[in-house]
């Protein structure tokens, strides 16, 4: 394991402690820490570090953990890489209550579990474990961007595509004819070969022909990205097969690319995301030695294909997690997402909120925050139910700390402090 924990800046004693967990599965949580909302930002030179003033370690005390083991500084002796939903939650309560036997002095802090991506699977499973435990101070759980039902990010992604512009008539008029009957629409998983077509060619528009997923409105670092390049002998592949994991040329083409790993070495990259800043940053020898990383230790990287490529995924919905949580009235839960994310979009996670049936408390709404010049600023919109919220964030994609991190900020001292948002 490799845990990386910053220590609340001012008030310490009465903050709380954040467990963050990144996603993939297969993705570092240093890449949040660096890139996101860590104290400190990495440039993309890799050597020079820019102070961050929406830390969140401003406002608790925040452990990042490298999960599952494999990923990041993170190694086995075995080199047995192959795990599982289940297991990961089991191994990451573990791993938090050795964190806290390590550091006693933070044993009887209010505990909060927070990831985003696939940690929309990892979180609420974790939290599973934890609310069992009375030694541990569970007092809630946030998400962001979060993988939360297959079923519901394939099916809302259809509809975010169309009415962001990518999809024209002609194919959302297949779509309709094929895909949908009586009012109700499966994108996720067709039978119909019509369908089938038509989902084909929205899934090369959306993922596979150059937009950036992570947001739609940004451009694509290293430009149209394809889906996989030949480095000198290395396969680098964008795909975290998180999407449309039935449609048959997906699936056809996924399975290609682990089989493909018997011959040549293949390196995981997250698409149009510029990654050399971190990647540089933590392989240099001295960051390596300041950090205590064994000379043996596997050289860093973002998100790990040997993990990925060995993790079997368990939970298609974590629809009995929340439940679960929600039913003892103890834990405050958050579910926030960027709104021009398409990776897990926002409408999705709105869909998964509302399933859940709570009862309303108040409607959905803007939240306001205070910009950098002292105006009152829309930072997106909110629906509260009863001990859970559903909240957007106003023009930011999948990793809304690194676009929106002024807003991030007041969103997550509203949740830590239990404000209205």
């Amino acid at each position: 394991r490799f845990v990386e924990a910053q220590d609340a800046r001012s008030g310490a004693v009465d903050k709380p402690l954040v467990l963050w967990l990144n996603g993939g599965p297969g993705c570092s949580s240093l890449d949040g820490l660096l890139t996101e909302h860590g104290p400190f930002t990495v440039q993309p030179d890799g050597a020079s570090l820019k102070y961050n003033e929406y830390a969140w370690n401003k406002l608790a005390h925040i452990v990042y953990l490298e999960s599952p083991v494999g990923v990041g500084y993170s190694y086995s002796d075995t080199q047995d890489y192959q795990t599982n939903d289940t297991e990961v939650a089991r191994v990451n309560y573990l791993a938090l209550k050795e964190f806290f036997g390590l550091f006693p002095e933070h044993r009887n802090r209010d505990l909060y579990l927070a990831g985003e991506s696939y940690g929309g699977i990892y979180i609420p499973t974790l939290a599973e474990w934890v609310m069992q435990d009375p030694s541990l101070n569970l007092k809630g759980i946030a998400v962001g961007n979060g993988l939360s039902c297959y079923e519901t990010n394939d099916n809302s992604l259809v509809y975010f595509a169309y009415y962001h512009g990518l999809l024209g008539n002609r194919l959302w008029t297949d779509l309709q004819r094929y895909c949908c009957s009586q009012g109700k629409c499966n994108f996720h998983k067709n039978p119909n070969t019509n369908c089938t077509i038509a989902m084909s060619e929205t899934i090369h528009i959306v993922d596979e022909s150059g937009l950036n997923i992570y947001n739609l409105y940004a451009p694509c670092a290293g430009g149209v990205p394809g889906k996989y390049r030949d480095l000198d002998g290395v396969i680098v592949t964008h795909d975290l097969g998180n999407t449309f994991i039935w449609q048959p040329l997906r699936s056809a083409w996924r399975q290609n690319l682990l089989n493909l790993q018997v011959a040549k070495k293949v390196r995981l990259d997250p698409p149009c995301i510029n990654t050399t800043g971190p990647t540089l940053y933590l392989n240099n020898p001295d960051v390596r030695h300041a950090l205590h990383i064994e000379d043996d230790a596997p050289a860093w990287e973002i998100c790990s294909f040997t993990v990925s490529r060995g993790y079997k995924r368990l939970y298609m919905n974590v629809n009995d997690q929340y439940l679960k949580l929600l039913s003892t009235g103890k834990y405050r839960i958050l579910l926030y997402n960027g709104d021009v994310d398409m990776a897990c979009n926002f409408l999705g996670d709105e869909w998964f909120v509302e399933s859940l049936q709570q009862k309303v408390e108040v409607a959905r709404r803007p939240w306001i925050f205070t910009d950098e010049d002292g105006q009152e600023q829309i930072g997106g919109f909110v629906k509260e139910f009863t001990n859970i919220a559903f909240l957007t964030v106003k023009g930011a994609g999948h990793m809304v700390p690194a676009d929106q991190p002024r807003a991030a900020f007041n969103m997550l001292k509203r949740f830590l402090t239990r404000q209205p948002f």
